[in-house]
């Protein structure tokens, strides 16, 4: 279903990109063509006027809990894993601005040759005058998933939805790729999310959400114009509510 309007349906969101989304279909690092078709279905919903917070994972360069679950010390590996955050958030960074977007890098910890130390009150400011920001670090706490960070920024700046940018085109009760007759599900409960064990964002981040009333919307981003549709208000994908 299509609604047709042109205007936004929505003045601030929170867009979670996973780390694994800018790989292409390469098996490690970032895919050039694929990280410009992503910023170019951003740049879509910026020229419609959105103050757009990002938050990238870092799966594609290194992942902390697989790490840690192979004899690594888990702060490390998830120190680690906020470091591949950044370098994804710059690359995501450079490209938006060739675009013409002016994008600013907010770094959960302190790395200020690269990045501005995140302040909830600077990171909303940046919004209102028209700046993409990218939160990079995850929480810059150990033992917690960019989603968690996603649903937190989410909550600090006011986004009226986190949209999680996935290579499947909504939540299934399995992996679509891997099992033939999974169930797709347009909508669910955040509480459904918790009791089926659906791993499409983790407990703590749902229940964050749950406890703070931001909807998820669930949408494959390997889709061009998919983000844009979300915006205008078509309902793709799965909503969590």
């Amino acid at each position: 279903m299509i609604v047709e309007q042109k205007s936004p349906f929505y003045k601030r969101i929170l867009l979670k990109i996973s780390g694994e989304a800018l790989m292409g279909n390469q098996k490690f690092g970032l895919d050039s063509i694929t990280v410009k078709n992503i910023c170019n279905q951003i740049k879509e919903i910026k020229e419609l006027g959105i103050e757009i917070g990002v938050v990238v994972g870092g799966g594609n360069i290194f992942r902390g809990l697989y790490a840690s679950e192979h004899g690594m010390d888990r702060v490390t590996a998830d120190n680690m894993g906020m470091l591949a955050t950044v370098i994804n958030s710059l690359a995501m960074m450079d490209t938006l601005e060739q675009m013409g977007i002016f994008t600013r890098v907010m770094s959960a910890v302190k790395i200020e040759a690269f990045a501005e130390q995140y302040i909830r009150r600077r990171a909303v400011r940046h919004m209102e005058k028209g700046r993409l920001v990218i939160f990079a670090a995850g929480t810059g706490n150990p033992f917690f998933s960019t989603d968690t960070a996603a649903s937190l920024r989410a909550m600090e700046v006011g986004a009226e939805i986190l949209i999680k940018a996935t290579n499947v085109d909504g939540v299934y009760s399995d992996d679509p790729k891997k099992v033939k007759d999974a169930v797709f599900y347009p909508k669910l409960k955040y509480m459904e999310v918790l009791t089926k064990e659906l791993k499409v964002i983790d407990s703590t981040a749902i229940s964050l959400l749950k406890d703070n009333k931001i909807p998820v919307r669930v949408i494959d981003l390997n889709t061009s114009g998919n983000l844009k549709r979300v915006v205008l208000g078509e309902q793709i994908g799965t909503l969590i509510s």
